[in-house]
């Protein structure tokens, strides 16, 4: 079945969306890394969330330069199988990433 001009252009468009995306969620993860010490220290207490966020950075990190690779790519197998890589380890990061808030709201409530 033929795709239509639509569907080629968004497929092409996957690849900067990630590479953008997880560029910033890589600053998120470092500004929420730095707002946890500081948290962390004025209270005198430890979490083991900042190591989280420490390692979906580097998910985040993955995502951003498979999703580049696939942009600097000419090949289209090639290119499928990284944006496809890409794709799904932003997934995961983003899962990561919720679990972790879910994780700083229930260590924030014990620190009360």
């Amino acid at each position: 079945m033929a795709r239509s001009d639509g569907e080629n252009r968004l497929e092409d468009d996957i690849s900067v969306h990630i590479f953008t995306v997880s560029a910033g969620m890589v600053g998120v993860c470092l500004t929420v890394i730095g707002l946890l010490r500081v948290v962390i220290t004025l209270r005198k207490a430890d979490t083991f969330a900042d190591d989280l966020l420490a390692f979906d950075a580097l998910l985040f990190l993955v995502a951003c330069l498979s999703s580049y690779w696939a942009l600097r790519k000419r090949g289209r197998q090639r290119l499928r199988r990284l944006e496809r890589f890409a794709d799904i380890v932003f997934l995961v990061g983003l899962v990561v990433m919720a679990a972790i808030c879910g994780f700083i709201t229930y260590a924030i409530a014990l620190l009360r």
